[in-house]
């Protein structure tokens, strides 16, 4: 067997952060963490307040980063486009966003 190299297929258990793969997951707004960006799938607010947030912009399809939050959680900054807009929880409650998760974080939740 001299001469010979042996590839066998890389262990699950030996991960390391470059091969663990990352995956989709759709959560809402208010569930985000601080500097955690995504993009916007739906926002299900109707009436006045459904209208309101898609005139400033929170329509489907549009990149977001949240920015930080009060110390109390309420409201959130929310970067987007080239401007930054706080939200309450509430309005935050009802859009949903598509973010990265590492695969390992998706089996658990």
């Amino acid at each position: 067997m001299a001469g010979r190299i042996l590839c066998l297929p890389p262990c699950a258990c030996n991960l390391t952060e470059q091969s663990i793969r990352i995956m989709k997951k759709i959560i809402k707004m208010r569930e985000m963490s601080d500097n955690q960006g995504g993009v916007i799938k739906k926002v299900s607010a109707n009436g006045d307040m459904g209208r309101r947030l898609r005139e400033m912009g929170l329509v489907p399809e549009t990149a977001i980063k949240i920015q930080g939050r009060a110390p109390l959680r309420d409201p959130v900054a929310v970067k987007l486009r080239d401007f930054v807009l706080t939200l309450r929880n509430n309005e935050a409650s009802s859009i949903f966003v598509e973010v990265d998760v590492p695969e390992r974080e998706a089996l658990t939740n």
